[in-house]
Parts: structure tokens; sequence; C-alpha cells
């Protein structure tokens, strides 16, 4: 019977989900290789990269197959301990990061492990949104009748999850991070239920602090404050800067906001053609990855990537609102908050939208420590469905 029952469940694979992202992984392929190709400091062949990209595909792979076939009994059962060893392991990576990479980026976020190095980070995301997921869920069973008293004790339970992650990603200096694990509580918040009595303020005393801060950043005596309280540092204006006029300093602070859209730009409609890359994008590989595909594919590539995003996000909440797990809901929330801030953020960065972060593109930029956290939550929105008959 159990045979059966597993076949069975194959036939629950939600193919609409896979298709874009599997799309958006080829892509990242060819767009990888490109920017290897035509990286100045890479004296190998960027196959090398390329097959190092894939590997990590195959197990972000292995990772989707393995968590469809986690019960969600079990994935309750898990999760405390996830988000623990979560949390222990971003205590000493506060100790024990690689100090070469912190000194060039400026963050203190990667472990070095030989060859290896692994940004803790990004698993700590899916932690965190599967501790939300519980707590709000037990929440809820547990206060049917909710008043704002028993709003206001979520809220707290809630904090308790994010505050102790928020601090030690400050410690490790890391703001870019700092946002998506923001927009993922906000994204959970938003949907666990909470009285819109309190919502409505919240909201509004985040607009007035975001205004605050952006007015601060604007003026001398604003930055000397935010400086004096520890709250940005001097990347963190320069970034800000690029961000406001992308060309005041091209050969410095803003050369990499504005070799992205110089490079962008040239792509034109169609693009230049694969592997036609004439403008020199630092990290392009990564954070600025969307140039390339800008460049070579054009405005129509361009759309067509956005496009895939689009459809992702789009299947994920069908799913989402087809599901009948409150558990997985609240799952399938910060995931998708997860991924469409990444999207976000890091093509609004490239086309001078929005401040660079160092934000990777989902499923595209190189890195396994992104993709994997990023496949593990395919896997999860994967398995509302392949579990869709068992309960928590």
């Amino acid at each position: 019977m159990e045979k059966r029952k597993f076949f069975k469940n194959d036939n629950k694979i939600d193919y609409a989900v896979i298709l874009p992202v599997f799309l958006l992984c080829l892509i990242g392929l060819a767009a990888l290789y490109v920017a290897s190709d035509h990286d100045p400091l890479s004296s190998g062949s960027p196959w090398g990269d390329v097959f190092q990209q894939l590997l990590w595909y195959i197990v972000g792979v292995i990772a989707v197959v393995i968590i469809m076939h986690i019960k969600p009994r079990q994935l309750w059962a898990m999760t405390k301990y996830v988000y623990a060893a979560g949390i222990v392991v971003m205590v000493l990576l506060v100790l024990f990061y690689d100090e070469d990479i912190a000194s060039a980026t400026g963050s203190r976020n990667w472990f070095s492990l030989g060859p290896i190095t692994l940004q803790p980070s990004e698993l700590m995301k899916i932690a965190m949104i599967l501790m939300l997921a519980m707590v709000v869920t037990r929440h809820n069973v547990n206060n049917k009748n909710r008043t704002l008293r028993t709003d206001g004790i979520l809220i707290g339970k809630m904090l308790a999850v994010v505050v102790p992650v928020l601090l030690l990603l400050t410690l490790q200096d890391d703001f870019g991070t700092t946002l998506v694990f923001l927009a993922i509580f906000g994204g959970i918040f938003l949907m666990s239920g909470i009285s819109w009595r309190i919502i409505l303020p919240v909201v509004a005393v985040f607009l007035v602090l975001s205004v605050g801060t952006v007015t601060l950043v604007l003026t001398d005596a604003g930055r000397e404050f935010l400086s004096n309280t520890g709250f940005f540092s001097e990347y963190q204006f320069a970034r800000i800067d690029s961000w406001i006029d992308p060309f005041h300093d091209v050969q410095g602070s803003s050369r990499q906001v504005a070799s992205a859209l110089m490079a962008i730009g040239s792509g034109g409609l169609f693009g230049k053609g694969f592997n036609n890359s004439e403008v020199d994008v630092s990290v392009r590989e990564s954070d600025m990855i969307f140039s390339v595909i800008g460049e070579n594919f054009g405005f129509i590539g361009s759309a067509f990537v956005v496009l895939l995003y689009f459809i992702l996000i789009y299947q994920m909440i069908r799913v989402c609102f087809d599901t009948n797990n409150e558990f997985y809901s609240y799952i399938a929330s910060g995931i998708i908050m997860m991924i469409l801030f990444h999207v976000f953020e890091n093509i609004g960065a490239n086309i001078g939208l929005l401040p660079l972060t160092g934000i990777p593109l989902p499923f595209i930029s190189q890195g396994g420590s992104s993709l994997v956290s990023n496949m593990i939550g395919v896997g999860l929105i994967l398995s509302m469905r392949f579990q869709a008959e068992e309960e928590v």
C-alpha cells in the first residue's frame, strides 16, 4: 500500500512551479558563462564556474526531492530544532567569519570550509520562515476568538523569533540580508490574521521611519547622526550616493551601478547576442548578473526573465490558496516574500531604481548558499500539493 501511495503522490508534482524555475536555471548558466568569460580577473575557462554552479543546481534538486517527501507532521516536529541550529550557526559565524571576504565586502557573513564558502544567513531564512509559520499556526489554533490582546501576544511571539536573527545580522554588518528578513517577517505578519487596527498603525510607523531615514541620509547633519548611532557605515552611504546619482563617480564608488546601467542600455531591444559583452561590470556573475542578460539579450530577454518570475510567483500564490494546511500557507507566504523581495531588489538595483544591497537574483546569480535556500523554498511549495492529503 505504501508503494502504491508513493507513486500516487508522484502524480501530484506541480510542473507549473517547476517549469519557470528550470528555465531560470538555464538562463542562469548561460549568463554565468558570459560573465565568467568576460571577467578580467579570471584566468581559467568559464566552464569551470558553470560546472560548479551546475553541481549546486544538482544539490538543490536533491534538496527539493527530499523536502517533498517530508510529511507535514515531520516538518512541524523538525522546525524548532532547525531554527535552534540556525541560531547556533549564526552565533558561530560572528566569531569565525572569513576575514578575507569580510575585508572585501564589508560584511562578516561567510564561512570558509577549504575551497567552499558558505553564507549561513541564506539557510537561516528558511529556518525563520518555518519557525514563524509554526508560531502563528499554533497561536491561531489556541486562540479561535481573536482580540487585540491576543493579536498583541502573537506579535510578541513573532518578534521573539525575529529579533535574535536581526541582532546577529547586525553584528555581521549585513544590511541587505537584514532587509530580506524584514520582508519575510512583513509578509507573514500581514497574512497572520492580525487586526487591521494594529496593522495600519504599524505600517504608518514603518512609512514614517522610512521617510525619516531617507530624509536624514540626504542631509549632512542627518548622515552624521546616523553614523554616530551606528546604523549606517561609509560604504552604505556610498551606495546611496550611487543610487541618487549613478554617474557622479564612475571611476570610484558609483562605477558598478553606472557600468550596469550602460551595459543594460547598450543591449537595446534585442541585445548584442550571446557572449557579446563590451561593458565591464564588477561582480557581474552575482549581484549584477541582470546586466549580462540586458546587454546580451536586450529588453526582450530581460522582460522574459521578469515574466518568468511573475509566473513563478503567481503559481506559488495559487498553490498557497489551494492548500487547506494553515502551517503550509504561512510557509508559502514567507517563501513568496523572500523570492519576490530578492527579485525586486536585485533587478531594481541593476536598473537604478533602488540602492545596491548585494542581494543575488534567485536561481540565476552565482552562489551555492542562495541557490540551495531558494530551491528548499521551491521544495516546500511543491510539498504542499505532494503532501496534500496529510495533516499537521
